[in-house]
């Protein structure tokens, strides 16, 4: 089992910064899972932003978000972070940390196998 923590979310005005963190816990494995950042805005699917590889050495992002977040890991603190910069009203949503079992299932939110509860960012103009 792995256990997923998000922090860092709240209100901010367009155009500032946030760093969201994931803190995760539970089997040393988790070590060797891609970790991914997704969010979900009220009534929208579930979306993908980000993910890294297990070494950190590979990223991935969503087209559309590509330049203004960036997702990296600490192993070594067992964390997970994404950097939300030049933040939109349209990035409103809660913010979800997760696992999957290989980097081909990243941009699938259905194939995640481990799902923090989330933490919102709100976005106003």
């Amino acid at each position: 089992q792995v256990q997923l923590a998000e922090s860092g979310g709240g209100l901010v005005q367009a155009g500032d910064s946030l760093r969201l963190s994931c803190v995760v816990s539970g089997t040393p494995e988790w070590s060797y899972y891609p970790m991914g950042w997704l969010r979900q805005a009220p009534g929208k699917e579930r979306e993908f932003i980000a993910a890294v590889s297990w070494s950190g050495g590979t990223t991935v992002y969503a087209d559309s978000l590509k330049g203004r977040f960036i997702i990296s890991r600490d192993s070594a603190k067992n964390t997970v972070f994404l950097q939300l910069n030049n933040l939109k009203p349209e990035d409103t949503a809660v913010y979800y940390c997760a696992a999957a079992q290989t980097m081909a299932m990243v941009r699938s939110p259905p194939l995640y196998s481990y799902w923090g509860q989330g933490t919102q960012v709100t976005v106003s103009a």
